[in-house]
């Protein structure tokens, strides 16, 4: 193993889960038995099976040549764990952006359904570049830096295409003007635009109480791998697994129950666009 590691992305989910899956169909060991054969740690190996830690070509290597994986399946995955270590934007950091930006931007390129609540302003992948830069300014980003950020935000919402896309969003954070004004008025605009489109856009009203007011949460689902949730923190970023998924997948049935309808949404944006 290599001495200095990047951050887990989801491709070290889904090759995770692979490896998990060659040890139980493949091999009679057990995690214990894998681990010692192989000569890593119960833990470490457990975080592998997982995605919880990097997974370099030689890992993927050394775990099936332990396992007597023929080889034609052997280089099948190791191919596979080599390109999606090389694969997208984010594994060419751009300056100014932070690190969990390029891993979240792995997790929803990898993503077939993303689910956005937000508190406190529109989510990162529907917002326009005025008001992203409005927030940004608030949150004491430099200047020269702005644009660098907007930039990989930008390339963040490629995804939206190609995925299934709900954002649930708190009244209150459609009435902050991030930017002036004008500003807001466009990202309402846009609001709409992404609704037409065939986004989910559904506002939760405010005043009504839920647990889901703790805070604002991403939720992602994946084809070949388990859910992931996705908390920002002032800087950095916090991913949930496994069982700490499940509150969130409950607060998301709830959130739908409590939430305007997408057509009573796009009424509501509208109206609160003609009032500024």
């Amino acid at each position: 193993m290599s001495g200095q590691r990047k951050n887990p992305q989801a491709r070290d989910r889904t090759i995770g889960a692979q490896l998990k899956a060659v040890r139980v169909e493949q091999t009679s060991l057990n995690l214990e038995a894998a681990a010692k054969a192989i000569g890593w740690s119960t833990a470490t190996l457990s975080r592998t099976e997982n995605g919880k830690r990097h997974i370099t070509s030689e890992d993927v290597a050394t775990v099936l040549a332990i396992y007597g994986v023929p080889i034609a399946q052997r280089e099948e995955l190791i191919e596979s764990a080599r390109v999606g270590t090389q694969a997208g934007w984010w594994s060419r950091p751009l300056p100014g952006v932070l690190p969990d930006v390029g891993t979240l931007a792995s997790y929803e390129a990898s993503a077939r359904a993303i689910t956005d609540w937000s508190l406190t302003s529109v989510p990162g992948l529907l917002q326009t570049e005025r008001y992203a830069a409005g927030i940004m300014l608030v949150d004491g980003v430099k200047p020269p830096d702005i644009e660098m950020r907007w930039i990989a935000r930008l390339r963040r919402q490629q995804v939206l295409p190609k995925i299934e896309y709900t954002a649930f969003i708190n009244e209150s954070a459609l009435r902050t003007p991030f930017g002036g004004v004008d500003a807001l008025k466009e990202q309402l605009d846009r609001l709409m635009e992404s609704s037409i489109r065939g986004h989910s856009v559904r506002i939760v009203r405010e005043h009504v109480p839920h647990r889901a007011l703790v805070h604002s949460w991403l939720l992602l689902h994946f084809p070949e791998a388990a859910p992931v949730v996705h908390i920002e923190l002032y800087g950095s970023g916090l991913y949930l697994h496994d069982s700490e998924v499940h509150v969130y997948e409950n607060m998301r049935l709830m959130l739908d129950r409590l939430a305007l309808s997408g057509v009573e949404s796009r009424s509501m944006i509208g109206q609160l666009r003609e009032r500024l």
